[in-house]
């Protein structure tokens, strides 16, 4: 098994992700310094992606254009939210972590595990002897990727110029593409990690098919966990009183962007099956607010 795990260098990734993960954890721990946890998430999937590249030493076409796509958005999310926290001061994710050491700990085996199965598609192309020519589920999934980033990075820079604006203090974003998603940075990050696992299928074969895992832990993780339910429930809380709130929401799709009058007067069953309008994001809204 360490052979197999060896050669598609899934034991090498794990190590290095854990090592770096851990480094950054206790710096964290030690100086109560929580700045650099996105920056160490974003830069690891940069440290993995160009390291089984060099190790391999192919540089197939394929393998190269997919480490670079990985670089490109680590690189871009990486710098961003370094920025922004700088900007901002605190992450008030670690308020309760601080000054509990175990929740920390938890929090940093997380991220590893996240950077580790997210980056499957790219790994196990790099570690790959196979070099079939150009696709089309290369160019579907470059197409895919260039979408992906394309809203997330919109997304981000549009919300962080919002809120920056002292006129818009204590408002929610509903501007650029957010008009039409209520999260459309998670719909570019789903959309993008997507599209490397689709550019990453013409070398698969027999277990290798298993990195679909990757994508698909990032799509549970956003939907269910750590990304729509916490922010859904925030906003909820914020502005669940405000009549103009609860009309975006009415009317605004939750990931996959669409204009707001089809969304607005598509039913609830059909929200909810396709479109992951699921209740429980809006557990915390006022009871005057959605009938669900």
């Amino acid at each position: 098994m360490a052979t197999v795990l060896d050669s598609h260098f899934l034991a090498l990734t794990a190590i290095v992700t854990l090592g770096y993960q851990i480094f950054f954890f206790i710096i964290t721990a030690l100086l109560k310094f929580d700045k650099v946890t996105d920056f160490a998430g974003s830069t690891n999937f940069v440290i993995i992606a160009v390291l089984t590249l060099i190790i391999k030493g192919s540089w197939h076409f394929r393998q190269v254009v997919l480490t670079s796509l990985v670089v490109i958005w680590g690189l871009r999310l990486a710098i961003f939210l370094l920025m922004r926290i700088l900007q901002w001061g605190e992450d008030r994710r670690f308020d309760e972590m601080r000054s509990n050491l175990g929740k920390l700990a938890v929090f940093w085996i997380f991220q590893a595990v996240w950077v580790w199965t997210v980056t499957l598609p790219v790994t196990v192309v790099n570690a790959s002897d196979r070099d079939p020519s150009v696709q089309a589920e290369d160019i579907i999934g470059w197409i895919m990727w260039s979408v992906g980033i394309s809203f997330e990075a919109a997304a981000d820079q549009q919300k962080l110029s919002f809120k920056n604006s002292p006129e818009n203090r204590g408002k929610w974003c509903n501007v650029g593409v957010w008009k039409y998603s209520r999260h459309p940075n998670y719909f570019g990050e789903i959309f993008l990690w997507w599209g490397i696992f689709v550019a990453s299928t013409p070398i698969l074969e027999g277990a290798e098919w298993l990195v679909i895992l990757g994508p698909i832990f990032l799509t549970l993780l956003l939907l269910f966990v750590s990304g729509l339910p916490l922010l859904e429930e925030s906003a909820d809380k914020k502005f669940g009183n405000v009549a103009a709130y609860r009309i975006y929401k009415e009317t605004t799709s939750p990931l996959i962007p669409l204009p707001q009058p089809v969304y607005g007067n598509l039913p609830l069953w059909f929200k909810a099956i396709f479109l992951f309008e699921f209740p429980f994001y809006s557990r915390s809204l006022p009871q005057e607010g959605l009938n669900w």
